[in-house]
């Protein structure tokens, strides 16, 4: 791997604290307020600088012979080839490796949005610009307010609070609508279900119009195309 397209990194979490300190004198809230808004501002002039960009959601777990793992990369290097969208991951192993590993081999730009954790999280080499994070909630704004369109692979928890996040985000008119795309028929289907039959039919709590918020896929070239017919957003 060439070293000369990697790009530094922004301010490190210990910088940014450091500074934070600094400037408030010992006051922790102020303190935690200061880091909160300079992850924020990293991360916004980031997107302002990425342009149209596709997020990648999905297990840092994936291993790189999984399936999955193999369509994330192949459909990463699709859209950096077929299209001008940068590819936006968590800077993680997993389906977030396997995002910014197609994106960086065709040559497209290839942004991790990293955070510091004690197990799983290490920066994959396949970045071309990280963004470091300590807040979950500030990292996952700034993912999402990247995006033109959204990719959410197989993961845990932390892809059903992104995912969720997104379509609540579009369902209550905070977020234009985008293409969000579940990719992985046999994972989504029992949570598709679940919507339709408890959430919409039983309990409803949602309408039925928001069944149309998203869609599951495994079609790769339908993923393109739909991602290519995103509109562009305002950032």
């Amino acid at each position: 791997m060439s070293e000369e397209r990697f790009r530094p990194k922004k301010l490190t979490i210990e910088e940014i604290r450091e500074g934070c300190i600094y400037a408030n004198k010992g006051n922790e809230k102020e303190i935690r307020i200061c880091a909160m808004d300079e992850e924020f501002r990293q991360g916004m002039n980031t997107i302002e600088e990425t342009g149209r960009a596709v997020t990648f959601f999905g297990s840092a777990r994936t291993p790189v012979d999984d399936p999955y793992y193999q369509k994330a990369k192949r459909l990463a290097e699709r859209i950096a080839k077929e299209t001008d969208f940068a590819v936006v991951t968590g800077g993680g192993p997993g389906v977030m490796g396997a995002g910014n590993e197609g994106a960086y081999k065709a040559g497209g730009e290839s942004i991790g949005f990293t955070i510091k954790l004690p197990m799983e999280q290490t920066t994959n080499p396949f970045v071309t610009h990280e963004v470091p994070f300590y807040y979950f909630f500030t990292r996952k704004v700034s993912m999402t307010f990247a995006a033109d369109a959204f990719l959410a692979f197989p993961g845990g928890f932390g892809t059903i609070d992104e995912i969720s996040e997104v379509l609540t985000l579009v369902q209550t008119g905070k977020m234009e609508k985008l293409p969000i795309i579940l990719v992985g028929v046999e994972f989504w289907t029992p949570l598709v279900d679940f919507f339709r039959k408890t959430m919409l039919e039983q309990y409803k709590t949602i309408s039925p119009e928001d069944m149309d918020l998203f869609i599951v896929t495994d079609d790769e070239d339908l993923i393109l195309e739909t991602i290519k017919k995103s509109p562009t957003r305002e950032k």
